[in-house]
Order: C-alpha cells, then structure tokens, then sequence
C-alpha cells in the first residue's frame, strides 16, 4: 500500500496536482491538504505555468474528502473554527491561482472534493462522476461562511440546498445540465479532452486570466457575515462527536439528537 501523497509535476505549460491516495478514494491527508497550500503557492509564482489540472488518482475518485480521524481529538467547538479556517487557507490558495484550474473528475467528488471543484475555474467529468456534501448524514458537521459562499456561487442556492440538507449526491449529467461541467467524458477520452481545454487556456493572455478571476473571487466573498457562532455550536456538539465515531466505526447513521 502506497503512502498518501500529493504529486506535482510541470507538463510544458500546465501544472498537473494529483491527489494520490486511492485506497481511501483519495482523501486528503492533513499533510497532502499542507502539501496543496505549498504547491500552490509555488505554481502563482512560476510563470511558465498557464494552466493548472487537479486530478484524482486511480479513476474511481476525484477526492473523497478529508481523513476524518483528526476529528476524534477535538475538544471543543473552537477547534472545528481552526479547522475551517485552515481548509479556507488550503481551498483558497487554489482559488486565488492567477492561472485557470481545470478539474478532472472521475467517480466521487465529495465534501472536499466538491469545494476543490468548485475552487476550479472549469471541470470536465466521466459519466460515473457525482458531486455532493452530505455533511447531515454522515458526521454532522459544517461549513464556514466561505465554504457555503462558494457551493452557492456555484451550483446556486437550490442545488447547494438539495446536497448539504438533503444529502444529495447529483451525477454528472445533471451537472451539466444545470451548466455546471463544461463537458461529460468518456474515460478513455479524458486526456484527451483535458489537454485540449488545457491548449486553448494557455493561449489566452495571462494576465487577462489572472485579473478576471481575481475580481470574480473577490466578487463571490464581499461582504461575508461572522458565522463562527454557528460553526462552534455544530463542531462542539454531541452529535458531531457521535457522528464522527460512528463513521470510523462504521456503525452507520447514528440518532441525531440536535444536541
């Protein structure tokens, strides 16, 4: 068994992030989530790179999430407060990347794996790809301001609703029925396409890229209300810590109290 890593290598422009830890359906590690916060800031400095993939490693997930056993070490609400502001640290480094992020999704794309698509300015998906955060039925957490800022700014109020409160996991085709993929790829075609996406973005004017992303990130979080409150209620809670043993136990869906 390969040790979780996260792999960066430079193709002639583009800049391929590879989330290496298929035996767990590429979870990030607290080490590859460090590891993406690093390479980030690497690739907004090289400016040979124009364009940026993020992949997942063995084609049954883009990223499943986050390995949650951390978790069973919090004691109170204002840790689940540092951790949000950590993955707000690592998620938005790849969104305040001056070159476009395309997304390559196969199979899962969960929790994590939903936000780094969302941090992705364009994602191409196979058809076994489906997107979701059903943080109500698995362990009971949430998000930070920013992470509910930008599921809306992405897929809108509606479809946000259907996966963080009802628990919805949306394939593929009706992702790009709401517009949401720029294309459905058969695997075998998935280079392929990607490196044609990938072509076409490198020759665009970089710093066209850089400046219209830039006012597009600033746009989606102006104005974000403290919701700190919320986010200590819901990581310092019963439910959570259940939760968050029932899952590495196993057990299934535990009984949520609301306490």
């Amino acid at each position: 068994m390969s040790e979780p890593k996260l792999r960066y290598e430079k193709v002639g422009a583009v800049g391929r992030i590879t989330f290496d830890n298929p035996t767990a359906l590429n979870a990030l590690t607290v080490q590859m989530w460090a590891d993406l916060g690093r390479v980030c800031r690497e690739i907004a400095e090289d400016r040979s790179v124009r364009v940026v993939t993020l992949r997942g490693a063995g084609g049954k997930a883009f990223l499943s999430g986050t390995d949650i056993t951390g978790f069973l070490d919090f004691t109170s609400g204002k840790d689940g407060i540092a951790y949000e502001a950590r993955m707000d640290e690592y998620v938005g480094a790849v969104e305040a990347l001056p070159q476009p992020v395309l997304a390559i999704v196969e199979g899962w794309a969960v929790g994590g794996g939903l936000a780094l698509s969302c941090a992705a300015d364009f994602r191409i998906a196979t058809p076994s790809a489906k997107f979701g955060s059903p943080l109500g039925r698995t362990i009971g957490n949430c998000l930070s301001a920013k992470g509910y800022a930008r599921a809306v700014a992405h897929v809108g109020i509606a479809q946000a609703k259907r996966m963080l409160l009802l628990g919805e996991m949306i394939p593929a085709q009706e992702m790009l029925s709401l517009g949401l993929l720029h294309s459905i790829v058969e695997p075998e075609q998935l280079d392929e396409a990607a490196q044609a996406i990938c072509d076409r973005l490198a020759s665009m004017a970089p710093l066209t890229m850089k400046a219209s992303k830039e006012a597009m990130r600033r746009l989606t979080y102006r104005a974000l209300p403290d919701i700190d409150d919320l986010v200590e209620e819901v990581y310092g809670s019963h439910d959570f810590r259940t939760g968050v043993r029932n899952f590495l136990e196993k057990k299934g869906k535990p009984d949520w109290t609301g306490a």
